[in-house]
């Protein structure tokens, strides 16, 4: 089995697409798991699905795709996160439209721009093992950001996230914290969709983290299992896919699908005894 891994993991890209899923794990375990806590996996929806106008922006004006999807990562999380703290009633409605609207400016700027355009593909569907050097350093630079965020608000964010009113009462600045915290959830989403596409990054970035809840109370005991469920997702999915020559996304999704599906019962099943 080791001899097996070693000779797997012989090959660059197979030790890039490894290094890339621990940055990858390390800032969605971390941020999905204040996602799940704050009940905002739509809104996360909404913020992945919108980037891609960026990406399409971006490529049609020959800049890079990362960048634009960023740039438009981020808008859209201050713009609906600002909508929700507003308005808790429309901001479902906004959150579609956003959503829509990105996906649509992305594909019409795609189709617009000449030339081939598979690689784009690799945007909605994943390429982990396409990422490159600078793909990495840039996963490392926002897991440390994510990491640097939560070490120094922790206190702050627990409070945000069981009692938003006693947090107001006590001066804690809310609107801030929550902002920044979706500013993060959109540069994660952009990162993440190196490895698994915009189409199905929020299933990384929240079914670790629901797995962890379903056996953990304790928000630290959750974002660490969720790093270590989201890397283990990652590894068997990066061997297998290379086995059975399968897209390296979809099968790390299934893993965690079904991994969920089993944790669900297990905890189904211990409560029901009781």
């Amino acid at each position: 089995m080791i001899e097996q891994l070693s000779t797997i993991f012989s090959y660059e890209f197979m030790r890039n697409a490894l290094i890339a899923s621990f940055w990858i794990s390390l800032a969605t375990g971390v941020i999905g798991s204040l996602v799940v806590l704050n009940r905002i996996v739509s809104l996360s929806g909404g913020i992945a699905h919108a980037a891609y106008g960026g990406v399409g922006i971006a490529y049609y004006f020959g800049q890079d795709p990362m960048i634009g999807a960023m740039l438009f990562s981020i808008t859209s999380a201050l713009i609906m996160g600002v909508a929700q703290r507003k308005t808790k009633s429309g901001a479902d409605t906004l959150i579609g439209v956003m959503w829509s609207i990105g996906m649509a400016i992305g594909i019409i700027f795609i189709s617009l721009t000449p030339g081939y355009k598979a690689n784009l593909m690799s945007y909605l569907f994943g390429s982990i093992l396409a990422v490159s050097g600078s793909d990495l350093r840039l996963m490392a630079l926002i897991a440390f950001l994510v990491l640097g965020f939560v070490f120094f608000t922790y206190r702050s964010l627990l409070a945000i996230s069981y009692d938003e009113t006693f947090s107001t009462v006590r001066d804690v600045p809310v609107t801030l914290l929550y902002l920044t915290m979706l500013v993060l959830v959109g540069l994660t989403v952009v990162v993440a969709m190196r490895m698994v596409g915009l189409i199905l990054v929020i299933a990384l970035l929240s079914i670790p983290p629901a797995i962890s809840l379903n056996h953990f109370k304790d928000v630290r005991a959750i974002m660490l299992s969720s790093v270590v469920l989201s890397f283990l997702f990652c590894f068997l999915g990066l061997v297998i896919s290379f086995q059975t020559n399968l897209q390296a996304g979809p099968v790390i999704i299934l893993l965690a699908s079904g991994a969920f599906l089993v944790s669900s019962l297990i905890r189904r099943l211990h409560f029901s005894k009781r």
